[in-house]
């Protein structure tokens, strides 16, 4: 068995063949698939596909690049899709600076960094609206937080280029909830921060990627009880699949690097992920 921890199965990618994605994903001995919601109308739809398919679990959250959009009710609306008995965990929330808006606003000289001093009215209207964004990925991150340990469900995270605040959010709830950061690509340092707090991470078709050996190292160095294998799929398909849509047979391929990496068996890595999914996620609670 190998759980396909995080997957975007409503992806407009897969809408012409998500029947023969489910079979490849069998064939491959992806038995369990867990489908991510990003949005209150994707948390909707990825609930449907968990009700359709038996194999396939749901995570019902808004991903932070969706705050600025989020309804006003969104988390009665999301408490309400998170009763649902396919519902696994909260998520994905965090918070994501990758994507501000000075990022479109601004294009910087070599050397410009954000907390140089602005100097014309289009700066500043770019910290303005930096300032907007992260307060609301903050505001609805805290929120999806409080609501998990409420209903007593752990919590999937996206970080990217926001480690310090994400920490900040996430410290007051420790003991409280479990989280796994998907698509890990951090050092061992801050694999072990996370460790130190009770949560886990989850690797992706990184772990293959030539340039990816910081990652390889967190591979290596973590115990072997606190980590997840997923594909993020559609996205970040491993190699020799890279650059082409990612699908979630392709777990398996994350597995076989993982083993590699780690110096163990394929058949090791999926008993102890499998383990830890269990764990985590509490499929048959």
């Amino acid at each position: 068995m190998l759980t396909d921890t995080h997957t975007h199965l409503d992806d407009s990618g897969f809408s012409e063949d998500l029947e023969a994605v489910l079979a490849r994903a069998a064939a491959a001995g992806v038995t369990r698939l867990i489908t991510i919601g990003t949005s209150v109308a994707g948390s909707r739809d990825a609930i449907a596909l968990a009700g359709k398919y038996p194999q396939v679990y749901a995570v019902a959250g808004i991903h932070p690049n969706e705050a600025m959009e989020a309804p006003e009710d969104a988390m009665e609306q999301l408490r309400e899709l998170a009763r649902h008995p396919r519902v696994v965990a909260i998520g994905e929330t965090g918070l994501d600076y990758h994507y501000l808006p000075s990022r479109t606003l601004l294009k910087p000289t070599p050397g410009w960094v954000a907390e140089m001093p602005l100097n014309d009215p289009l700066e500043v209207e770019a910290a303005i609206k930096d300032g907007a964004c992260k307060s609301a990925q903050k505001a609805i991150f805290e929120q999806q937080l409080e609501l998990a340990v409420e209903l007593g469900l752990n919590v999937v995270i996206h970080q990217r280029e926001a480690w310090e605040d994400t920490l900040e959010v996430l410290r007051p709830f420790t003991g409280n909830l479990r989280a796994v950061f998907h698509c890990f690509g951090e050092a061992p340092g801050r694999a072990r921060e996370l460790m130190e707090m009770g949560h886990l991470v989850s690797f992706t078709g990184l772990v293959t990627f030539k340039n990816a050996a910081v990652v390889r190292e967190t591979v290596a160095a973590i115990p072997e009880d606190r980590y997840l294998v997923e594909t993020d799929c559609p996205y970040l398909a491993p190699v020799p699949h890279r650059g082409k849509r990612c699908e979630p047979a392709h777990v398996a391929l994350v597995a076989e690097a993982v083993a590699k990496t780690r110096g163990q068996t394929v058949a090791e890595i999926k008993e102890r992920t499998e383990a830890t999914a269990n764990g985590f996620f509490r499929f048959s609670r």
